[in-house]
C-alpha cells in the first residue's frame, strides 16, 4: 500500500528478503557455518531458544552443546556443535622441534578470532576474507611454544588429512599478509546456489508466493519473459524452496558433519503449499 504521510505517494519497500546483497555472505561459508543459517530458520529451534531451554539435553536434539541465538548469522555466531573438536584441527606442544621451526604466535594468526571453552579446552575461531578455521588449543600450549598440527584417527583419515592441510595452507598464507579485501572469482553455479537457496527459503516463510520469489531473485523481466504451469523457472524455483526447507528439517547435520536426525525428532514435513 502507497504511503501519502508527506503528500506525495511513495512506493511500498519491498520486504527484506528481496536484498540479495544481504545475503553475499553466505558464499564464502564453510559447512558448519552453513548449517547454523539453515537451523536457525528452523521453527522448532527458534522456540526451544526464545523458552530459554538451558537443559543440555535440548541442545543436543538439534547437534549442538548449548543453544545458539537464531537472531545471529554465521557472521556473529559461534554455534558449539556436537563434533567441533573431532573436526577442527589440534594445535599441540611440539617437544622435539628443530631449531628452524616456527614458534606458536595468537597474535600473528589472521583475522578475526573468538575463544570457546569446550570443557576440555579452548576452541579458536578465526575468520578472515572468504576463509574460516578452527583450531583446538592444548591446555599446555603457550604463546611462543614450538607447536604441531594433528588430527584424530578416523575410518577416513585421508579426507580428514586433505581438508586440514587446505586450511592450514590458508592459514599460512593469510599469517604472512592478511588481506584488507579479496577479488575472487564469479561464483559458481553451485555457490549461488546456496545464496538463493537461503533466498527463496525466507521468501517462503515470510508468505511469498513462486512467482514473487522468482521476481525477487531473477528479476520481473525474466519472470514476464518465461513463466508459466510447465516453464523451467518455475520448478527451478520450487525446487530451491523444497531444498532450503529439507535442509532446514534435519539435512544441515550433514553440512555440520553430523549423523542423520535422531529418529524421535524426525517425522514428515508438511510444508504449506505454495501460491502458484
Amino acid at each position: 500500500m502507497a504511503d501519502h504521510s508527506d503528500g506525495q505517494p511513495q512506493a511500498a519497500q519491498p520486504p527484506p528478503w528481496h536484498a540479495s546483497a544481504a545475503y553475499l555472505y553466505a558464499l564464502h561459508l564453510d559447512g558448519p557455518a552453513l548449517a547454523w543459517e539453515y537451523l536457525r530458520r528452523h521453527p522448532g529451534y527458534r522456540l526451544a531458544w526464545h523458552m530459554q531451554a538451558t537443559d543440555a539435553s535440548a541442545a543436543r536434539l538439534w547437534g549442538l552443546r548449548t543453544l545458539e541465538d537464531p537472531a545471529l548469522d554465521a557472521r556473529e555466531a559461534l554455534p558449539r556443535w556436537l563434533n567441533t573438536r573431532a573436526r577442527a584441527i589440534r594445535v599441540v606442544p611440539d617437544d622435539h622441534a628443530g631449531p628452524d621451526d616456527c614458534p606458536f604466535e595468537f597474535w600473528r594468526l589472521p583475522g578475526r578470532k573468538a575463544l570457546q571453552h569446550e570443557g576440555q579446552g579452548l576452541v579458536l575461531t578465526t575468520r578472515w576474507p572468504g576463509c574460516c578455521a578452527r583450531l583446538v588449543l592444548a591446555p599446555e600450549l603457550h604463546d611462543g611454544m614450538p607447536h604441531a598440527f594433528a588430527i584424530r584417527a578416523c575410518r577416513e583419515p585421508r579426507a580428514r588429512y586433505r581438508d586440514m592441510a587446505t586450511d592450514l595452507d590458508r592459514l599460512t598464507a593469510a599469517s604472512r599478509c592478511e588481506p584488507l579485501a579479496l577479488a575472487r572469482p564469479r561464483p559458481s553455479p553451485g555457490t549461488l546456489q546456496v545464496l538463493h537457496t537461503l533466498q527463496a527459503l525466507d521468501a517462503a516463510h515470510a508468505g511469498a508466493s513462486l512467482r514473487e520469489i522468482a521476481e525477487g531473485l531473477f528479476g520481473a523481466t525474466e519472470v514476464a519473459a518465461d513463466w508459466h504451469a510447465d516453464s523451467a523457472l518455475r520448478a527451478r524455483v520450487r525446487r530451491l524452496v523444497q531444498r532450503g526447507r529439507a535442509l532446514v528439517n534435519g539435512g544441515y547435520r550433514e553440512l555440520a558433519g553430523l549423523g542423520p536426525l535422531p529418529a524421535n525428532q524426525q517425522g514428515r514435513n508438511h510444508p504449506a503449499p505454495d501460491r502458484p
